[in-house]
């Protein structure tokens, strides 16, 4: 969420020119909320796959079988993109509420 708050007010004077030439407050809610879950995803993704790597390491080090069930790679993966969706909402909205000629004035 803090990462997304950040963006969000580095990137104000891009908001504000977006807004107006014509983005819609859902254009720019939609462009945070997309880009919130693909990081959080790419997290997920990075986690799982450092995960897998450790627990075949562990495996291979220790003698002992690896199992690693598909399903609770979905769920990890899935509830990532849910923590992606809920903590970058309020920066997304924040960022679809600004008003343009304010955006464009700060810095």
């Amino acid at each position: 969420m803090n990462i997304m708050l950040v963006s969000v007010t580095e990137r104000t004077r891009e908001i504000g020119i977006r807004m107006a030439v014509g983005a819609r407050s859902a254009d720019i809610l939609s462009q945070f909320l997309i880009e919130a879950v693909v990081l959080s995803m790419l997290g997920g993704l990075t986690g799982t796959m450092l995960g897998t790597a450790g627990a075949y390491a562990f495996a291979r080090t220790s003698g002992w079988p690896a199992l690693i069930s598909p399903l609770a790679v979905a769920i990890a993966l899935l509830f990532s993109a849910a923590v992606g969706v809920f903590f970058g909402f309020y920066p997304a909205f924040k960022a679809s509420r600004l008003h343009p000629i304010e955006a464009l004035r700060y810095e």
